[in-house]
């Protein structure tokens, strides 16, 4: 754990990730701000060039191999033989012992709604309809408080600087990985990474995000196991429909005592009286807000 409880966690005193520039305010006085920092990373699978992301620089080794998972580009049982980084050039290579070839797969792509021109190729969900997430997950509402209010007041890039998302793996009542970027699926593939990478089940796994529930993030959501997604924002439609298809909790809107749950309600346990949790704290209840 770093000090802030986290296994992993962003750094918002790194210098790579924010710049301090300098602008005027509404008054026409000069002022000083932080913005964060947005750089291209291009990704290759061995020889093949695969897409080039726009992210704020961390974690490109997590971030490659998550997004490959994603994509369905790598399996759990692919063993990966090495990761490149040049940061002079700004290219990760992901090296397998299994050949590779994509050429067909990256014809088809598909422009998300995320933020930052997230991609999916078109075939990203075979396989969505044979997912089986662990039926005897549960969700208790002492745990959802605890989480909300561990991640909202936790240091964050999203503090410093704005501009950002960020996603959280949790278990039961512990933040475990916290990730940020200018997109939130960039997000969700460094925790994927991180995953593949240490070994760990997503069977009783918990997954936060601070962006919207829309398809995109059900979609990686269930892809990756993980039975029970939350949010601070709202969602859409097919998001709703996706996650009801595929036995997803997903839980919107959650922000100090308040909560809204539209698919999978059966897996939430509630064991906490809402009126003896505090509304949320001022300081941080626009945390998240950017991407609604």
């Amino acid at each position: 754990m770093n000090k802030n409880g986290f296994l992993l966690s962003p750094d918002p005193g790194d210098p790579r990730l924010s710049l301090e520039v300098e602008g005027t305010d509404h008054n026409g006085e000069p002022i000083r701000t932080r913005v964060v920092t947005e750089k291209p990373l291009t990704l290759y699978l061995n020889r093949q060039e695969i897409v080039t992301m726009m992210t704020i620089g961390d974690y490109p080794d997590l971030l490659a191999v998550g997004y490959l998972l994603n994509q369905n580009m790598l399996t759990t049982d692919d063993e990966i033989t090495g990761i490149d980084y040049d940061d002079e050039v700004d290219v990760v290579v992901v090296r397998t012992r299994r050949e590779t070839d994509y050429e067909d797969k990256l014809q088809k792509k598909v422009r998300t709604s995320g933020c930052a021109q997230g991609t999916i190729f078109g075939d990203v969900m075979e396989g969505f309809d044979s997912i089986n997430l662990d039926p005897d997950a549960i969700l208790k509402t002492s745990w959802l408080y605890a989480l909300t209010k561990a991640i909202n007041t936790a240091p964050s890039l999203y503090l410093e600087a704005g501009a950002i998302h960020g996603c959280v793996l949790c278990k039961e009542d512990q933040p475990l990985v916290y990730m940020e970027d200018v997109g939130r699926h960039n997000a969700v593939d460094k925790i994927a990474g991180w995953m593949f990478m240490n070994d760990v089940g997503p069977g009783d796994k918990i997954f936060y995000t601070t962006g919207r529930l829309t398809s995109e993030m059900v979609i990686k959501t269930a892809m990756m196991g993980i039975p029970i997604l939350v949010s601070r924002s709202g969602f859409t439609a097919w998001g709703v429909d996706l996650a009801r298809k595929a036995g997803l909790t997903l839980i919107g809107r959650a922000r100090g005592k308040r909560f809204v749950a539209l698919a999978g309600d059966d897996r939430i346990v509630f064991d906490i009286d809402p009126g003896s949790i505090a509304d949320e704290d001022k300081k941080h209840a626009r945390k998240g807000e950017q991407a609604e």
